[in-house]
This record gives structure tokens, sequence and C-alpha cells, in this order.
């Protein structure tokens, strides 16, 4: 097995290979856009799944970077097209203007296509793709699907559709598990196809990221309710305000704590396949039920 990293020797791997990913961006008010909302990283939770499975199932982290850096310049297009006008239309993100709000929305909109579209072209020009074509291919597979128009995109469209409506907790729970779960399964999923991870293994390792994802969102709704707008970077109470269903308004805030927690009691239950050497993503679960931002 691999030497276990801390969450600030992966955020640290994974900053500085976008560092220098962004030097093919280009040199214009695009690239500019791309490279402000990349550097606005927030927890990095997609790329470090990447990572850390990886590990788990015998890979090494230097052949999943360039995996772990594509599925964050999608979670990162996918919040700049999110903030923008036609969308939930927010200001701030993480504490900082909005890309629409610091670069227009024109070139946002440019920024987070672009950012699409270098995802799947710099993993497919890495060593690990030359070296490893079948495993790149069906672990860009992953990240095609849990992106697209089958996974997060759905879940955007049930969200838009939404808005203004009282949903039921099961449609709620959909929207959530394709909109913030697809892409945080697919992270997970990566790391064991790039390290030649078993089917069982995949399937373990998918089940654990769907019930954290679905748990993070149930905690981002709390958290819009209570959390702190300083340390969240945005403003709360936005869900409400823009008469959204969360599981706080369907669930009550109590309720929606114990949801959380059983939810991440399911997540760790999935982990016990790897053993003890999933520790760390045990440590990692019960740090996210907790946060406060």
């Amino acid at each position: 097995m691999n030497k276990g990293y801390t969450t600030e020797e992966y955020v640290s791997l994974v900053n500085t290979a976008l560092e220098k990913a962004a030097e093919s961006f280009g040199d214009n008010v695009v690239a500019e856009a791309m490279k402000y909302s990349l550097e606005n990283g927030g927890k990095r939770i997609r790329p470090i799944l990447t990572l850390e499975f990886c590990r788990l199932c015998g890979g090494s982290a230097e052949d999943a970077l360039p995996f772990a850096c594509a599925v964050e310049m999608i979670h990162t297009y996918s919040l700049i097209h999110d903030d923008l006008p036609c969308m939930d239309d927010d200001d701030m993100r993480r504490g900082k203007p909005s890309c629409h709000i610091r670069f227009k929305e024109n070139f946002a909109l440019l920024a987070g296509d672009a950012l699409l579209t270098h995802a799947f072209s710099s993993v497919l020009s890495c060593d690990f793709a030359k070296r490893e074509p079948l495993r790149t291919i069906k672990a860009l597979s992953l990240l095609a699907e849990g992106a697209g128009n089958m996974g997060m995109i759905a879940g955007q469209v049930t969200d838009l559709q939404s808005e203004g409506k009282e949903i039921s907790s099961d449609t709620l729970e959909m929207m959530d598990k394709l909109k913030t779960g697809a892409l945080i399964r697919a992270s997970a999923g990566m790391g064991v196809v790039v390290a030649g991870g078993s089917d069982e293994q995949l399937e373990k390792a998918q089940l654990y990221a769907s019930k954290l994802g679905h748990a993070f969102q149930v905690v981002d709704d709390i958290l819009d309710v209570i959390g702190d707008e300083e340390s969240l970077g945005k403003p709360i109470g936005s869900d409400a305000a823009s008469g959204k269903s969360t599981y706080v308004s369907l669930l009550g805030l109590e309720m929606s704590r114990i949801y959380a927690g059983k939810l991440t009691d399911e997540a760790l239950s999935a982990l016990e396949f790897f053993g003890e050497e999933s520790e760390y993503l045990k440590q990692l679960s019960q740090k996210l039920l907790s946060r406060r931002k």
C-alpha cells in the first residue's frame, strides 16, 4: 500500500498540479477568468477522493493527479455557470465576486465552457493516458457520465424546474444525488479505475461517495439556515429567498441533522470493505458532517 497523505498534502498536490495545468489555458480574458475561478478553490473534496481511492486500490497519486485536476475543473465550471444570472444569480462565491461579476457574463460563460473542454483534453495528453489507454477511457467515461445530462446537469434541470414549488422529499433526494452526488461518485470511481481496482472496489467506493455526497448536500442546506455568512463566503438564506425546497424546509432542522448523520454512517459502513487503510476517509467523512463552512 502506498503511503498515506494528509488533507493539507493532498490539497497542495492538487493546487500545484492545477497551477501547472493553467499554464496551457492561453493568454486572454477567458483564460484569466478560468484561472480566477480555479484558484478560488474550496475544500478540493472531489480531487481528494480521486487521489485517495487510487491509493487505497494500490495506485499512485502521480497517475491519478490529471484525473483529480479534471474533476476539479468540471466542478469549477459548474459553479461558474451555477452563479450566472440565468441560473442562481449569485454575486459571491467563496468570499469573492462570482466569475460573471468579475469578468462579465459572456466571458464567465465561455470560461466555464473552456474548463469543461480542458478537463478532458488535459487528461488525454498526460503520460498515464499513453501508458494505460483503456483505464483512461473507462475513467473518463465515468467522469462524462457524472457531469452530463444523466448526472450533474440532470440535477440542475430539476433544481431550476423546482424553484418556487413544493417538491417531495423523493424529488429532492433524486435532485441532490444527481446535482451534487454524481460528480462526487465519479471522483471516487476514477481513482479506483486508474489504480486498476476490482469491480467490487469500484462498487464500494461509489456507494461510499454516493452517501457522502448526499450527506454533504444535507449539511449545505443546514448551513444555509444557521451558517455564518463570513465563514461560508456567501449570503445565508439564499435557498429560502429563491423559493427552493431543502431538507430543512421539508424535514426541519433537527431531523435534517439526524438524516445527515445517518447518511454519514452509511458511508462509513461502505468503507469497512477497505479495512484499516480507509481511516483517512473515515475521519474526512466526520469532518464534513460537522463542518461550519
